[in-house]
């Protein structure tokens, strides 16, 4: 089926290069039982991704269920996909079948695969290994033959490095990776989708279909989306809904648009092969990782000289890393510091008082090493939480918006560093 087809089949709007690579892939894939791991933004339509590799497939006329695993309570998703026995748990008064077991033959789509427990990673890395499982309360292992699709809006290798996905299960699932592009990705589709939106909202409520201005059009293309599709379908349905107009100009169409800042900083460029970031906030959270270990060493080696000083003597090159990680420390504060009253609006308070520490050589000459006496990165990235909820009177939007972070993140955040609300 060639992807034309596919599209309309499926009601699919544009064509973007990276949307219809995307569909190719799908489509290629679909012939066979391979897993897939769908990765995009939340909004982008990943769900039908999913759809499409199912419906074109040999298991099409088996059973298919999408399964939402950031939804399911981390104490009942075992059952929900792998089933009981009676007794197995209090309330488990009966045996059920999960998932697993009444899919046999077909699909099942785990969407936000990024928050399934560790726990029921290990026993969905036994069921795409072997296809065996075990009924939570039970010692009888099963067979199931169910083909897996996942998809998540989230970085998988940073949560394998932070311990929180299993990097065997990554390797596992990533057997074919499929990227949905974002909307903002796909600006040549932007009008396309809106002008299809609104005409099925015009037919739904039996009026005329609204029609863009060129101005509106332009805001349209400018307009970031954060959330991408699901979004942009939203905002058709509201003027479709709410406008007196059904030609919309681009100060009509603003008044349904979330407020946004566009404002973007200069990019500071070491060197022609430096990574470029979109703003200077995202440069400092990156200086203050690279930094962590540098400076971790730093106070280890401090330690190590206050506990046994004749280490020096011993080790005549600790001087010069002594230096090195000195000098490193100093370069990131001074480069820091702008960022910092960027990012606050605030200059930030003085550091700590730091003291000396005589370092004593073979040949009688003490040099001096200043020594920050707090060098935590979390406590700074904490800080800098607390004012910003301070200073946006705990509105979590506007906070995240002004950290330069997503609300999500910052929830996230909130409860990785036990931030109660102010």
């Amino acid at each position: 089926m060639d992807l034309q087809s596919i599209k309309n089949r499926f009601g699919i709007i544009g064509n973007s290069p990276e949307l219809n690579y995307a569909l190719q892939v799908a489509a290629q894939v679909s012939s066979t039982d391979l897993t897939v791991l769908i990765i995009g933004d939340s909004g982008v339509g990943k769900e039908a991704f999913s759809s499409i590799i199912h419906s074109l497939s040999s298991r099409k006329h088996n059973p298919f269920i999408a399964v939402n695993c950031g939804a399911i309570p981390e104490g009942t998703i075992d059952s929900e996909l792998f089933g009981h026995e009676k007794g197995s748990f209090t309330g488990a008064v009966d045996a059920r079948k999960g998932y697993f077991e009444t899919v046999n033959g077909g699909t099942i789509f785990l969407d936000e695969i990024g928050e399934m427990p560790l726990g029921t990673q290990a026993r969905l890395l036994r069921v795409l290994e072997a296809g065996e499982y075990i009924r939570v309360g039970s010692s009888k292992v099963q067979k199931t033959d169910v083909r897996v699709i996942a998809a998540t809006n989230k970085d998988l290798l940073q949560l394998v490095q932070q311990n929180r996905f299993r990097e065997d299960l990554y390797y596992r699932l990533s057997t074919v990776p499929i990227r949905v592009p974002s909307l903002a990705n796909r600006k040549e589709d932007i009008v396309l989708l809106f002008r299809k939106f609104a005409a099925d909202f015009a037919d739904k409520y039996r009026t005329s279909s609204v029609q863009l201005e060129d101005d509106a059009k332009n805001l349209l293309l400018t307009y970031p989306w954060p959330g991408n599709i699901r979004e942009l379908k939203n905002i058709a349905e509201q003027v479709s809904v709410l406008s007196p107009e059904k030609t919309i100009s681009a100060k009509e169409l603003s008044r349904y648009l979330q407020p946004y800042s566009n404002n973007r900083l200069p990019m500071i460029v070491n060197n022609p092969n430096q990574q470029e970031f979109q703003n200077e906030r995202e440069i400092l959270y990156k200086l203050f990782f690279d930094m962590k270990k540098d400076v971790n060493e730093l106070k280890k080696m401090f330690l190590e000289v206050l506990q046994n000083p004749s280490v020096v003597e011993q080790n005549p090159a600790f001087i010069n890393n002594l230096k090195d990680l000195k000098t490193n420390q100093e370069s990131f504060q001074q480069l820091s510091a702008p960022l910092q009253i960027e990012m606050t609006g605030n200059v930030p308070v003085p550091s700590q008082p730091s003291y000396p520490v005589h370092i004593g050589m073979d040949n009688g000459i003490h040099e001096h090493e200043e020594v920050e006496e707090s060098l935590n990165i979390m406590d700074k990235e904490k800080e800098l939480i607390i004012k910003a909820l301070k200073k946006h009177k705990s509105k979590r939007k506007d906070a995240a918006l002004d950290l330069g972070i997503s609300e999500r993140t910052l929830y996230r955040k909130l409860k990785e560093y036990d931030i109660e609300e102010l």
